[in-house]
């Protein structure tokens, strides 16, 4: 006797991402797994007295959005902060700050998250003594919306006795200092330039933290995203998702490497091969390893391969020397983890690339699957060697300014010479990369009908540069069946197909008729994760 569906999706525009059956009606789901695959018709005949039918009223109905790079810990624990992403103005965040100071008058530490670049001028410093005027009483600790840059106020700087700089402060690191009073400005340039102000900062009691994470997963659930690659792995995190998992608070899928620094050790790689004994089903898996190569270029921390546009003679920096990434990526890859490599300069881009070969000529070749995060420059003798090394670029739509007028401060530090090789998408799979997609988050909105529109809509910033706008057929191969490739489990989620995981995303509207400019109007009316309807809005 056949058994009877758990739940049916029908009347749908079902785009399944499974070129031999693109496009059905309906939808069938027990436990689990996704059950069957078709016509309405033929799916009803698994209807039984206690299946949940719903109608979805010919929206677009896809695989649940798989986010390639996400920080799922440190982007919910900062919606406890004040966001100043909206703000337009120096004057503006500071009110927005000084505001959130006043409505929260017993937190000892005054924090703000997502602070644009473009805001600040060099006739209007975010320093501390602006921090100061509007908060003078408490310590003041800002993060930009990178997390590459940080801004303290004086009574933040004294906490972490860097009021007067310090010597050795990291590789890849700053603490900005006033030429003329000896005295540090207030920015900090790169985690490990902040380290003594964070450590000073309380961290919220463990319900706090447990509050915090169902919070951002309900927003993880509204935009339809139902697994993440979680790029800073430590054991807390582990721990935390772990117990949320067995409490049946997960509301994703959590795909983990461990989070590889400058000082980490060979040995201490094995972790991630104990890991791995231990989550490798279930939302929880782990199986790789994370390495920051270089920063960012709005910092000027991000590895170029020549000078930045706007500073002769700086050519940013790395956090690993070429030895120390081939010493470390030959030890990862014998111990079959799969490598994650930050790299957002075409010097970054170049020495992850050289690590790779480097661990195929001593390793020898087998399906690794690394990958470069990121990539938001690229020398051009560059491209090809994706293909040729089997790396995975994994690229964030939102990342890239659609217009040069958008950018922050982007476009200037790159410089036009370098523009038809920044973010680029399309050049890269004419070469045969693998792309897959994602976020960032908290960098950006977690929202994939955003990263639609981005890829849907960039354009070429100068007159001769390439077109690097996605289809949308690929921005959605990328959001799915490519990112669920980019961790090993394309038998299992990133389709709409009978035995797959039940992962699923209904669209508002008809994503396919919508005009590419209007596809940033849609949001997700129903999410399903691993069986069970997490999300639902207007249906």
């Amino acid at each position: 006797m056949t058994q009877h569906a758990d739940i049916i999706l029908t009347n749908a525009k079902v785009y399944t991402v499974d070129p031999s059956i693109p496009w059905a009606e309906a939808v069938a789901v027990q436990g689990n797994r996704i059950v069957a695959v078709g016509s309405a018709e033929d799916v009803a005949t698994l209807r039984g007295p206690h299946t949940t039918v719903i109608d979805v009223e010919e929206r677009t109905l896809l695989p649940g959005f798989i986010d390639t790079h996400y920080h799922l810990l440190m982007g919910s624990l900062g919606l406890d902060a004040a966001q100043l992403r909206e703000a337009r103005s120096l004057q503006e965040l500071g009110e927005q700050l000084h505001g959130y100071a006043a409505e929260n008058p017993d937190s000892e530490w005054v924090l703000g998250r997502q602070v644009v670049y473009n805001i600040i001028k060099p006739d209007q410093p975010l320093d501390r003594h602006f921090l100061d005027h509007y908060v003078p009483n408490r310590p003041v600790f800002l993060t930009a919306f990178d997390g590459h840059t940080y801004w303290a106020n004086t009574e933040a700087l004294r906490r972490g006795e860097i009021l007067h700089g310090r010597d050795n402060v990291g590789p890849n690191s700053e603490i900005v200092m006033d030429p003329y009073t000896g005295l540090a400005t207030g920015e900090l340039r790169e985690p490990p330039a902040a380290k003594s102000i964070r450590d000073l900062i309380p961290p919220p009691n463990e319900e706090r933290k447990r509050s915090l994470l169902k919070l951002g997963l309900r927003q993880a659930a509204e935009f339809g995203v139902t697994s993440v690659h979680n790029m800073d792995g430590t054991d807390e995190q582990l721990r935390i998702y772990a117990a949320a998992a067995d409490a049946g608070e997960l509301t994703l899928r959590v795909y983990m490497p461990l989070d590889v620094k400058p000082h980490t050790q060979e040995d201490e790689l094995l972790q991630a091969v104990e890991w791995t004994r231990s989550f490798n089903q279930g939302l929880l898996r782990t199986g790789s390893v994370k390495f920051f190569m270089d920063g960012v270029l709005e910092s000027y921390t991000a590895l170029m391969i020549d000078d930045y546009a706007d500073d002769a003679g700086n050519r940013g920096s790395a956090l690993f020397e070429s030895e120390h990434f081939n010493r470390m990526a030959a030890a990862a890859d014998k111990l079959g983890l799969q490598i994650v490599v930050h790299a957002c300069g075409d010097g970054g881009v170049r020495r992850a690339l050289n690590g790779y070969a480097h661990v195929r000529q001593v390793n020898g070749v087998r399906d690794s699957r690394h990958r470069i995060e990121h990539i938001e420059v690229i020398h051009p003798d560059d491209v090809p060697r994706f293909a040729e090394l089997g790396v995975i670029a994994a690229m964030q739509p939102l990342h890239a300014p659609l217009h040069s007028k958008d950018s922050d401060v982007w476009t200037h530090r790159a410089g036009r010479n370098r523009w038809r090789h920044s973010f680029a998408w399309e050049t890269l799979r004419q070469a045969g990369a693998h792309l897959a997609y994602g976020s960032d988050w908290p960098v950006v909105s977690q929202d994939p009908i955003l990263g639609l529109y981005a890829g849907l809509n960039r354009m070429p910033w100068q007159a001769g540069d390439p077109f690097q706008m996605q289809t949308l057929a690929r921005l959605i191969q990328g959001y799915t069946t490519d990112a669920a490739y980019a961790e090993f489990q394309e038998a299992h989620k990133g389709r709409i197909q009978a035995g797959m995981l039940a992962d699923l995303a209904v669209i508002s509207g008809d994503l396919f008729a919508t005009a590419p400019e209007e596809v940033k109007n849609l949001h997700i009316a129903l999410t399903m994760s691993d069986g069970r309807i997490v999300h639902r809005r207007g249906m």
